[in-house]
């Protein structure tokens, strides 16, 4: 029987979307729950596997690790992009590479969550009231403030909808920026610079990869205003995190909103976890029962396409 492995199941269940007992006759599957310590540890832990049904970059598949997986035939990923695969070496091992659908509404309404958790101190004045206080800070409205997003794409352009429904300014900046776009959903085409220094609200919706990385530093931070509020549920490295635990601890900017790491899952002691304006989720932008159907659902389609030779969603490059 074809050897597979499903990778990253950190809530455990992929059992819950996935009918194991009834492909158990054609299919030898294991489920990991917990990350691989590091690359070894995944080699020797997949040496046997064939197939790999992936979360979108949780698991590193490098080429180092293509290489080494000598029985490796198919990858499964959710998602039509996954910048943690080496496709290039994939290609080179003839391995097929397939992906499945993602619905992008849940980045923005989680996006939304973030910054209306920290608009109204929802963090603190939860955690106040279990310890039995009441009332001990006061919020902004967002109405008449200055949402600056980083990337109007699809799920930059919805952020900018709601935004609108709340009565904000919208500006944006990408190296790409579609002018069009801006024209038709009232956004203020700007610099950089004009974003980071006029922003209250400033969220980050570009693809990670060289060309963001560390696109914010300590630089941009100090030219925000000191009420400034940074969103992040795009791509970790995006934001440089030593830089940002400095900006927050000394309140350089009010606070940060944050679902995705440089390192995943983010370390138990790690000091973005003590810093008290930080409000952090895990990586969850697009974890959702919708989601996780649509990915196990077409992962385990793309898998028996591939098995009968008439592959399905393939990812190129």
């Amino acid at each position: 029987m074809l050897k597979v492995a499903i990778l990253d199941d950190y809530q455990n269940i992929s059992q819950e979307f996935v009918d194991l007992k009834k492909l158990s006759g054609k299919y030898e599957i294991k489920v990991f729950r917990e990350p691989f310590a590091d690359e070894n540890d995944a080699i020797e832990q997949l040496k046997e596997f064939e197939a790999l049904l992936i979360m979108r970059e949780r698991t590193k598949i490098t080429s180092n690790l293509i290489t080494k997986l000598k029985n490796l035939k198919y990858i499964s990923t959710s998602g039509m992009r996954n910048k943690a695969i080496d496709l290039d070496a994939a290609k080179k091992r003839k391995i097929i590479v397939s992906g499945t659908d993602i619905n992008i509404n849940p980045t923005c309404e989680l996006t939304w969550a973030l910054i209306l958790g920290l608009a109204r101190n929802l963090k603190t004045e939860t955690e106040n009231m279990y310890q039995g206080y009441w009332q001990t800070t006061v919020g902004v409205e967002l109405k008449g403030k200055v949402l600056g997003l980083i990337g109007l794409g699809r799920v930059g352009s919805q952020v900018a909808k709601i935004a609108k429904a709340f009565g904000m300014q919208v500006m944006s900046w990408s190296e790409n920026l579609n002018l069009d776009k801006c024209t038709e959903l009232d956004v203020l085409p700007t610099t950089k610079e004009d974003l980071i220094s006029n922003s209250d609200f400033i969220s980050i919706h570009v693809q990670g990869g060289e060309r963001y990385k560390d696109c914010i530093t300590l630089k941009e931070f100090d030219k925000m205003k000191k009420t400034a509020f940074l969103i992040n549920t795009s791509r970790g490295p995006i934001v440089n995190e030593d830089d940002l635990i400095i900006a927050l601890s000394t309140n350089v900017i009010a606070g940060a909103g944050i679902d995705v790491y440089e390192k995943e899952p983010l370390p138990e002691g790690h000091k973005l976890r003590f810093v008290p304006n930080a409000l952090l989720v895990p990586h969850i932008g697009y974890v959702t029962a919708e989601n996780y159907s649509i990915f196990y659902t077409q992962m385990i389609e793309n898998l028996e396409a591939c098995v009968s030779g008439k592959p399905i969603r393939v990812i190129e490059n």
